[in-house]
């Protein structure tokens, strides 16, 4: 076949594959037009789940009567004029190819006014063919009508889904939009009816992460506003603000994790792990966080210009931004302690304050090792303590409850597991077992922490065969694999010479391990398998250690556990994700007994 030049509306129809995917693509690229020109108030009607029809009226700036031709004409856009422009890009669309997609496989019309217009325009296009452009009244403001989308492409409306399923991805959508833009008004039909509203909350100059938890509250609910911790931290031309959700609140699916880079929203490989990473000891196996993050940084450090959707973005210093993520987030989680209700936020942020109750009551620090420390018991309780089943338990001296720890005081012990504790507004229940397994780990962490990775040379260096692009990346990250605890050295295209490793692991498979903290420098710009590693072990460490089901503790021995839960980090959780406590209201116990009825 001879090269021969493709129509116009052939190519608009090639672009709008790439574009326009489903009816929550035609509203997300409409939505995001109305957001760029100021809208405060976005009026979005749907019929069949936007198949039928796709109306999104705004009171944005409005387009002039003479630019309604060009809006639909290929890469034609007010928001960029130059490379400069595009390399710093700071509207939500810029590549000016939305509407003429759009209009090439639907019904389409444009209509517009603006402020100073004694009269609006509107535009008529049916599968790419232009109409004449007509005057008609219309408010200061843009009304775009998508009508029939893929009428003239039967092969792609068979693969849309059903009514419901194209509405949900819609609102799913515009759940993600509220989240980010708490200032706008969003209200949407479906099928002549309200289906959903989101009130503007008046927060124009506001962070949305930081002004807005009632939009939290209206989009993703109590459960998760009840356990949302605040982050804010900024530091090397990046913040990050918004929200994560504790670790014993968490889903099955990733279904409620939003991440915005500049107000955009987008999905991105490096983030997500940074943040999988810092949930890694406190979330119970296979389960997702939730989160809602906002990323500010220079728009020239991010390249939105990747992806026609602009599902995804670029960052030119991607390794910075994933340690940027990741420390943040660990931050956070580290400052959730047991009994403490409060915000725990990333550094450079109001962080809890220290535990005010942690010396108010002195209580024996001991390690909890009762079949070991008899002896230390008998010395400080008295004979009768190194057999804690047949001794008398001593009564709690009565105390104010204003001064009362977060955890309370232990007052029994049930069944050999749980620690029950009186607190000002009810009880608290702790697994003694999964407690005690965290407060170890912690201090183990801290202490290994404290000496640094240490190599062990291997009497034999070890030959690990290796990809080409493996032993590169061992060869720039020298630096990094030697803080790590190997000591590598290239022995030819395709292998390394690996002469020490670091001493913790030194039993473990190092040449696997080795490439797999390659892969992850490759990929991530660095890698936590050997501290993952490190942490499975200590981990095991601190369970066997712990203090046993079934092990009689005296009501000092219970305080103490409770005072040391309040002062580590992380303690509302086992080493292995479980819960370590619960709360449970005097109102609630009420209701139990229906008191007050």
């Amino acid at each position: 076949m001879t090269i021969h030049q493709l129509p116009d509306t052939l190519v608009n129809q090639i672009a709008a594959g790439e574009v326009v995917e489903r009816p929550a693509s035609v509203v997300k690229e409409l939505v995001e037009n109305a957001l760029d020109a100021g809208a405060r108030r976005i009026d979005i009607d749907l019929e069949e789940g936007g198949v039928r029809l796709i109306r999104v009226r705004d009171d944005g700036g409005g387009i002039a009567a003479s630019d309604l031709p060009l809006a639909i004409a290929r890469h034609a856009t007010s928001k960029i004029a130059s490379l400069d422009d595009l390399e710093s890009v700071a509207t939500l669309g810029f590549r000016g190819e939305a509407l003429p997609s759009i209009a090439s496989v639907s019904r389409f019309s444009l209509a517009s006014r603006r402020d100073d217009d004694g009269h609006g325009a509107v535009l008529p296009v049916e599968g790419g063919r232009i109409g004449t452009l007509a005057p008609k009244p219309h408010p200061q403001g843009t009304t775009v009508e998508v009508r029939d989308l893929f009428y003239n492409v039967p092969a792609r409306r068979k693969f849309l889904r059903a009514e419901r399923t194209e509405l949900g991805h819609i609102e799913e959508w515009l759940r993600s939009l509220a989240l980010a833009r708490p200032e706008v008004e969003l209200r949407v039909t479906h099928n002549g009816k309200p289906s959903r509203r989101y009130r503007a909350l008046g927060v124009l100059g506001g962070d949305a992460a930081t002004d807005s938890p009632e939009r939290l509250l209206e989009t993703l609910g109590g459960e998760f506003a009840r356990n949302a911790l605040r982050v804010e931290h900024a530091a090397a031309g990046l913040r990050l603000h918004g929200w994560i959700a504790r670790p014993a609140y968490n889903r099955a699916s990733a279904d409620q994790q939003y991440l915005y880079v500049n107000g955009r929203s987008v999905r991105d490989r490096s983030i997500a792990h940074a943040v999988k990473q810092a949930y890694a000891d406190v979330l119970f196996h296979g389960r997702q966080p939730a989160y809602v993050l906002f990323l500010e940084l220079d728009p020239r450090g991010v390249d939105v210009n990747v992806h026609p959707a602009k599902h995804e973005v670029r960052f030119r210093e991607s390794r910075l931004v994933h340690d940027f993520v990741h420390r943040t987030l660990h931050a956070a989680l580290a400052g959730t302690r047991a009994g403490i209700t409060g915000d725990a936020s990333g550094a450079g942020a109001s962080a809890p304050a220290a535990n005010p109750f942690a010396q108010a009551m002195p209580q024996a620090r001991l390690g909890l090792q009762v079949d070991d420390a008899r002896a230390a018991y008998a010395a400080l309780y008295g004979p009768s303590a190194a057999v804690a089943s047949e001794a008398p338990r001593p009564e709690l001296a009565a105390s104010d409850d204003a001064t009362l720890p977060p955890l309370g005081n232990a007052i029994a012990q049930l069944h050999g597991i749980y620690i029950l504790a009186e607190t000002v507004d009810g009880l608290v229940v702790v697994d003694m077992h999964a407690a005690h397994e965290r407060i170890g780990y912690e201090k183990l962490k801290a202490a290994h922490d404290g000496i640094g990775v240490r190599q062990q040379p291997l009497l034999v260096p070890e030959r690990v065969a290796v990809s080409e692009r493996e032993a590169e990346t061992a060869e720039r990250e020298a630096a990094t694999l030697a803080e790590l605890g190997f000591e590598v050295s290239r022995a030819g295209p395709h292998a390394l010479l690996l002469r020490a490793v670091p001493a913790l692991l030194a039993d473990a498979d190092t040449g696997a391990l080795l490439r797999d903290v390659l892969a992850d420098l490759r990929e991530h710009g660095e890698s936590r398998r050997v501290a993952g590693m490190r942490d499975e072990l200590l981990s095991t460490m601190a369970c066997h250690g712990a203090v046993r089901a079934n092990r009689r503790l005296t009501l000092p021995e219970m305080n103490a556990l409770l005072r040391e839960m309040e002062a580590t980090e992380r303690s509302g959780q086992c080493n292995h994700g479980r819960p370590t406590w619960a709360r449970f209201g005097l109102a609630e116990i009420d209701r139990w007994f229906l008191r007050g009825r």
